[in-house]
């Protein structure tokens, strides 16, 4: 029926138009029963067609499928409306029938996968936001994220067990909550004033225990904690700042923790955060070898070494352990720079004659030679050894170079500087120009568990003589607890004069809730279960408790002889990202954290061993 039939109120003009009293009652009702039918027809069709939603949007907002049929205009035949009708009806089919096939293999897809596709169209927006020619700030590829096995464990089966391992949770919590309530922001804690404190070891970088405690809060299950720290993380972690820094701590604390907070979250922001501050970190490199200063300033790029350090030189330990994060940080970025930075060092390392197979701990970064003759495994060498042995084992021991100069080094330790006390402790002693002097570090006590790591790939058969001599260290430094008033131990012991892993000066004596032993003896547990190594933590764990606890969170003190503590007021970051978590890992079981998936940075920050697969995908985290 022609519309104009239907509605006799709206005559054309040329019409004279009828009065509405004109008609007969019936005649209205029946003019109102027809309209009312028109009208029902019409919202019907738009309501009930397949998509509906879409073709009402296209009535009220003019869509562009159905401004096509409208534009025909009245010149257009009957047909070709027809025609535009049908395509329009088959497009809104097609289009709900795609949006419910994909609906369905969403719901399919595990929630990880979900996850990583939502992340995957947000940097599709990102990049469309940027425009044409824009650029993300860091330029990174994207990644495959698979998180490797046991970053969160389970309940130990044993009661005894599960009540010490919850107890050093409960530790955990008192240390972040007093942090987090006296000092949130800053880089550490000062509990007993209740207040921030700052090291200049970050210049002005901000939020060192926020950064260095991620790992332990997620390993830890403390998840509303982590997303609090994440948030910070995201909104104020900022690292363009004029001020000088120390690269080796920047790189252990906050781009290890940061990688490591990656690995076990997938959150994009550590990754972005983590190859943002390696950048940052590159003009370290710029010396005549290579070797990298040790201070930088992140906004000039201008570096120097520490004015002490033998005539301007780098330090071993410092240059020596950049190595795993670099590595980690060219896998997540796409950039060999960094790799080609911490493999040159070898490189520089490997040209030099070693004086009896030992490395010195100083490096003159200008001429390549030697500083003075001093060879530690304890502070200023430690950590550079630790790094040749994880860098092979991170490489899923396909780093035969590191794994040589390890295992050599290792050997001219033992020849040189091992020695065994009249009491029958062993220990290793530090080189000067030719000269033991026969006192050991509790950074030195790092080495039991880092030998027995490496027992199982020794030389020859060599594997159960570095057991013995790790089980001999990490007795030895229990000792050196043990034979002090609060049973925590004293920062350097000697044997010399009478006395046997014991401090002889002041200012040896003091305790800064460092986890070296503690270290020691979650390695030792994991590979022989030997049951006193749980008792020697929990040892350690009542006296942190103890002596070291105070209302706003846990402090050093300034001598482990004296009846009573004199605390120093300060929470070392490292208290929380290491001596906490290792204690924790030594009352979890061995799948927490395996030893086959997993290299823990020398900030105790687990890093993925980057397994070598058939494809050897290279952008792709296994």
């Amino acid at each position: 029926m022609p519309v104009a039939t239907l509605l006799p109120f709206t005559a054309t003009p040329n019409r004279k138009s009828a009065s509405p009293t004109s008609f007969r009652l019936t005649e209205k009702f029946i003019l109102l029963l027809v309209f009312s039918a028109f009208i029902t027809l019409c919202f019907g069709a738009i309501f009930f067609l397949p998509d509906s939603s879409k073709l009402l949007s296209g009535v009220f907002f003019h869509s562009s499928a159905v401004e096509t049929n409208t534009r025909t205009g009245p010149d257009s035949s009957d047909s070709g409306s027809a025609g535009n009708d049908d395509r329009v009806l088959a497009k809104i089919r097609k289009d709900h029938e795609k949006a419910l096939l994909e609906a369905k293999d969403t719901l399919q897809k595990r929630p990880d996968e979900i996850k990583q596709d939502i992340i995957i169209e947000k940097e599709k927006v990102v990049k469309e936001s940027m425009g044409q020619g824009g650029k993300d700030v860091n330029n990174l590829p994207f990644v495959e994220y698979r998180r490797p096995p046991g970053a969160t464990g389970h309940e130990p089966l044993d009661p005894e067990t599960r009540d010490r391992r919850a107890k050093i949770k409960e530790m955990m919590k008192h240390a972040w909550d007093s942090y987090r309530r006296y000092a949130w922001g800053s880089n550490e804690l000062r509990p007993v004033s209740k207040q921030g404190h700052s090291s200049n070891l970050f210049g002005s970088i901000k939020g060192a225990t926020i950064v260095d405690a991620l790992d332990t809060l997620y390993i830890m299950e403390m998840f509303e904690e982590f997303d609090a720290a994440t948030d910070w993380v995201e909104k104020n972690l900022d690292f363009n700042v004029n001020a000088e820094v120390s690269v080796f701590e920047v790189n252990i604390r906050f781009v290890g923790g940061l990688l490591s907070a990656y690995y076990l979250s997938g959150k994009e922001v550590f990754r972005r955060k983590a190859v943002e501050l390696g950048e940052k970190l590159l003009p370290a490199f710029k010396t005549p070898t290579g070797i990298p200063w040790a201070l930088l300033n992140l906004k000039s790029g201008i570096g120097r070494n520490w004015p002490w350090a033998s005539g301007g030189s780098s330090i071993l330990a410092e240059y020596g352990t950049l190595h795993l994060e670099f590595m980690h940080l060219s896998k997540l970025s796409g950039n060999p720079e960094f790799a080609q930075k911490v493999m040159n060092i070898r490189k520089v390392l490997n040209r030099l004659d070693k004086p009896q197979g030992l490395y010195p701990n100083y490096l003159n970064p200008n001429s390549g030679q030697w500083g003075q003759h001093h060879v530690s495994v304890g502070g200023l060498g430690d950590s550079f050894y630790e790094y040749l042995l994880k860098a092979w084992l991170m490489s899923d021991k396909t780093d035969e170079e590191g794994k040589k100069m390890y295992y050599d080094a290792l050997q001219a330790i033992e020849t040189n500087l091992m020695r065994k006390s009249s009491g029958g402790l062993t220990y290793i002693a530090e080189w000067k120009g030719g000269l033991l002097e026969h006192k050991m570090g509790h950074l030195t006590c790092f080495a039991g568990g880092m030998i027995a790591l490496g027992a199982d790939g020794a030389p020859g058969d060599k594997t159960g003589h570095q057991m013995e001599q790790a089980a001999e260290i990490a007795r030895t430094c229990h000792e050196s607890y043990a034979r002090t008033a609060l049973k925590l131990g004293p920062e350097a012991f000697r044997f010399d004069g009478g006395v046997e892993a014991i401090a002889t000066r002041q200012n040896e004596k003091y305790f800064i809730l460092r986890p070296e032993v503690i270290e020691t003896y979650m390695y030792m547990w994991r590979f022989t279960h030997d049951p006193k190594y749980r008792e020697w933590g929990w040892e350690a764990v009542q006296a942190l408790e103890q002596h070291c606890k105070v209302e706003g969170g846990y402090s050093g003190v300034r001598d482990v002889y004296a009846p009573t503590p004199n605390h120093d007021d300060v929470q070392q970051s490292f208290y929380l990202a290491e001596t906490l978590k290792y204690l924790y890992l030594l009352f979890s079981d061995d799948d927490h954290l395996p030893f086959d998936h997993w290299v823990f940075n020398t900030e105790a920050h687990p890093l993925p061993v980057i397994k070598k697969d058939k494809t050897d995908r290279p952008n792709e985290v296994e």
